[in-house]
């Protein structure tokens, strides 16, 4: 029973039409990360394109190069324009860039709309993170991030079992059609999805912000005492890389740095490598649909986790064992034994990095916290960029597909250290699980 005269919250009913949403558009990005991984076999094979190792680890890197500048450019223009606007222009850019990049003509019209396409999947993020963040009840706020950014996880799962069912009968340009359809969702987003009430009380708009307030039964943010224009590129990272938070900064960035390289680095070379370890097409793919569905229930059950036992420690161990999974598949193992693996492999890379995302969300104070959340992802992006590089330059260089799990296990590992050394003590305005 609530006491009386208490502040309202959201109910987890209507918090939920958020999570969706939201939940929606990270599935979009999950599904054109994990598409890409599943036509590399057969882009590796076209006999038109004939692209070299190297050229295929470039593919995945123009989208990454793409979502690091845009989300550093919507991240800081939501701040000044809203979340919803950004969000909703960054899905559409995104999904009109796919059908692009299915009807490509050679290798550099792809990689154009690939990298444009990066652009709008770069400000879907940190949009979504601080619209759940803010539209979540206090202690559901690890749980409903792990459940929406399991979409992320289904949508390597569907691009996966998609290809698998259909690309070699309709070839890999369909597979690319199919991630276009947030088109047909925009005006979905458009009626139901909430602008975010910190910013709308930061801009002075009064009655929309109480309207918003009263139609999603959650308590007005208290106004500034002096209105102040929104804090620009230097004052956000003055801000985030002050010296009661630059250690803290520092082992975020560096821990979602190695995160995303192995989420990119395993998500686009996974059915590669397992089919040059003698695995035929069909069964490399799943090999990628175990990989997406252990880590979509990964983060919802590390969201649990998280909310009860603390963010910092649950992560590291998560990192930790995630390490210990990919470290496994060197070895020789069975099929089965493999799955086992691959599954702990998600479990401890997509899933702990999108829980360490969430907690960064909640740590930044919130008139930054769209904009330190896409400073710290588009930071991270460069590991994502690394990590379909590092993939090709393995294969460039013929090392066994041992050498591949090798070396991403020992990026878990840093990723582990790096979140375990994250402070403990909320800086931000904000209560925070540690």
């Amino acid at each position: 029973m609530k006491p009386q005269g208490s502040p309202p919250e959201i109910s987890i009913a209507k918090s939920h039409i958020v999570v969706f949403l939201c939940w929606l558009a990270i599935f979009a990005e999950g599904y054109d990360v994990g598409v890409l991984g599943a036509i590399l076999p057969s882009l590796a094979s076209d006999p038109v394109w004939q692209l070299t190792p190297l050229q295929l680890g470039a593919m995945g890197s123009y989208t990454v190069l793409g979502m690091l500048v845009g989300g550093i450019l919507a991240g800081t223009l939501s701040e000044l324009y809203g979340r919803k606007p950004l969000f909703i222009a960054c899905l559409a850019l995104f999904a009109g860039c796919m059908v692009a990049s299915a009807r490509a003509p050679d290798p550099t019209t792809f990689g154009i709309s690939r990298f444009i396409a990066g652009l709008g999947l770069g400000g879907i993020i940190p949009c979504a993170a601080a619209l759940t963040t803010e539209y979540s009840p206090k202690r559901r706020k690890s749980f409903n991030y792990g459940l929406m950014y399991s979409g992320y996880s289904a949508g390597i799962l569907a691009a996966a079992l998609v290809s698998r069912a259909n690309v070699e009968e309709h070839g890999w340009r369909m597979m690319l059609m199919i991630g276009a359809f947030p088109l047909i969702l925009l005006p979905i987003f458009a009626i139901f999805l909430p602008e975010s009430l910190e910013w709308l009380v930061s801009q002075g708009r009064k009655a929309r912000a109480a309207e918003t307030a009263r139609r999603w039964n959650m308590p007005l943010p208290a106004a500034p005492a002096t209105r102040e224009a929104a804090p620009g590129v230097i004052q956000v990272i003055s801000r985030i890389f002050a010296r009661d938070r630059a250690f803290e900064t520092a082992c975020f960035w560096t821990a979602l740095f190695a995160g995303l390289l192995l989420v990119y680095g395993l998500g686009q070379w996974l059915p590669q490598i397992m089919r040059k370890s003698g695995y035929d097409l069909g069964n490399s793919l799943l090999f990628l649909a175990v990989f997406s569905l252990s880590s979509a229930i990964g983060g919802i059950f590390l969201g649990k986790l998280a909310d009860r036992f603390g963010v910092r420690r649950v992560v590291a161990l998560s990192y930790g064992a995630g390490a210990l999974g990919i470290l496994a598949l060197s070895f020789q193992n069975s099929l089965v034994v493999n799955y086992i693996f691959v599954a702990l492999a998600g479990f401890g890379t997509v899933a702990a990095s999108l829980i360490l995302t969430g907690f960064l969300a909640q740590r930044l104070d919130p008139d930054i916290r769209a904009a330190g959340t896409g400073w710290a992802l588009s930071f991270s992006r460069i590991g994502a960029l690394c990590g379909p590089m590092l993939g090709g330059a393995i294969a460039a260089y013929d090392m066994p597909p041992a050498a591949n799990f090798q070396v991403f296990a020992g990026i878990a590992l840093v990723a582990a250290l790096a979140t375990a050394m994250i402070p403990t003590g909320a800086v931000s305005r904000q209560p925070s699980r540690e």
